[in-house]
């Protein structure tokens, strides 16, 4: 079975005692306590990256930038806990997207999908490993197409060329990394500069005054009708849609020259972004919920890939300098603790399955999703989704990271 939308597994039963879930928490399987199905940071992390590798063929591989986020972050995982296998089937399966010259299998640069930037990343590491030209060509493929990609008025990228005059929070996930990474290949300090006023200009329109949180998107137009029309925001605080704006932030933080004075302004926006989103952790799970700002409405639930993206970016934030290391790595550490409780199962063979992740959730498009918050509680949550694994594993490695240091 695919990786990508398996059906959720059944959990442990709840303790002989306790109350039995329901409603839209228990459909979730998110709200149900038990017993970890393995130890935070490296049990976790690398058993749930081969056990997801296992049950992932080649031949469902795609150029898509959920596959992106779990072959890096698989790849990762076999750097940080010495695994060549996992490695080497994490690369098999990127190479297999790039042909002889260059052409990437299932991209089409006239759809300027911002998405489609994301795999990218991977390409990088490729070059530098075997030398071979084809990935360059793969990577100049995607640059040109950076180049020419739609711009609002105030110089946001549109985070499709079908979403017009649109900036995503996810978008700068999507495609500022590889920007980075593309630009300092290229000794492109003006292409450096364009990647911070891309996170500048999506903050200064997408933060909410009062909590600090940032909207999911801003439409520079205000013609959609999920648009506030003074503000052009949408009407709520997504949890993933921040946690990729957060796990963006601090992977350009990473590779950017300490030198570089661009880097200490996206450190000041994670600092804010941090700080805002620590009021809202469950302070008994460690998680965030679905709707972030939202905990205690009906249907609103733990959700999987907001916990591990904050988990990840808190923590690598605090290892980088970019936020109070104290608070940070404490929010982060618990969080990830909380998602191996909550989420992490095991399969009928022993291997480790992720639940509790939202499957997709947009804005606008045919039919057309309102960014209202009926909207976001009532879409589909899967096991094993690679939004949630890849960030799982990320996170995983960060604890260890912290765990190693002598950080708690």
């Amino acid at each position: 079975m695919n990786a990508i939308g398996a059906r959720d597994e059944k959990r442990a039963a709840a303790p002989e005692g306790a109350a039995a879930p329901s409603g839209a928490a228990a459909s979730r399987g998110a709200a149900i306590p038990c017993a970890p199905a393995a130890a935070p940071g490296r049990e976790a992390g690398l058993g749930l990256a081969r056990s997801v590798m296992a049950r992932y063929p080649r031949a469902d591989v795609s150029w898509h930038y959920e596959h992106g986020l779990f072959l890096g972050a698989a790849r990762a995982a076999a750097r940080a806990w010495d695994d060549p296998g996992l490695d080497a089937a994490a690369r098999e399966r990127i190479a297999s997207l790039v042909g002889a010259g260059g052409e990437i299998r299932g991209y089409r640069v006239d759809e300027f999908n911002l998405d489609q930037v994301n795999p990218g990343r991977n390409l990088f590491a490729l070059l530098d490993e075997t030398g071979d030209r084809r990935y360059a060509a793969a990577i100049s493929t995607l640059s040109r197409q950076l180049a020419s990609h739609p711009r609002g008025k105030s110089g946001g990228y549109w985070h499709k060329k079908v979403y017009p005059e649109q900036m995503w929070l996810d978008g700068l996930y999507m495609a500022q990394p590889f920007k980075t990474l593309a630009a300092l290949r290229d000794g492109d300090a003006s292409a450096l500069e364009d990647v911070v006023r891309q996170f500048a200009l999506m903050e200064s329109k997408a933060r909410d005054p009062r909590t600090g949180l940032l909207y999911h998107a801003w439409d520079e137009s205000r013609a959609q009708l999920w648009a506030n029309p003074e503000t052009g925001c949408s009407p709520h605080f997504w949890g993933r849609a921040i946690g990729w704006f957060a796990m963006a932030l601090v992977d350009v933080i990473e590779y950017l020259p300490l030198a570089f004075a661009g880097r200490a302004r996206l450190g000041e926006i994670m600092g804010r972004l941090a700080e805002a989103v620590a009021p809202y952790q469950d302070a008994s799970t460690g998680l965030w919920y679905q709707v972030v700002d939202q905990a205690g409405r009906e249907g609103n639930y733990p959700e999987a890939s907001v916990s591990s993206m904050l988990s990840y970016a808190l923590a690598k934030a605090a290892r980088l300098g970019a936020s109070d290391p104290g608070p940070a790595r404490a929010s982060a550490a618990k969080a990830h603790e909380g998602a191996c409780a909550r989420f992490l199962a095991q399969d009928g063979s022993g291997g480790l399955r992720l639940e509790g992740t939202c499957s997709v959730a947009g804005l606008g498009g045919k039919p057309y999703r309102d960014g209202s918050y009926a909207y976001y509680v009532r879409e589909p949550v899967k096991t094993d989704d690679f939004k949630g694994v890849g960030p799982f594993i990320l996170a995983a490695i960060e604890y260890e990271n912290g765990r190693d240091s002598g950080s708690r």
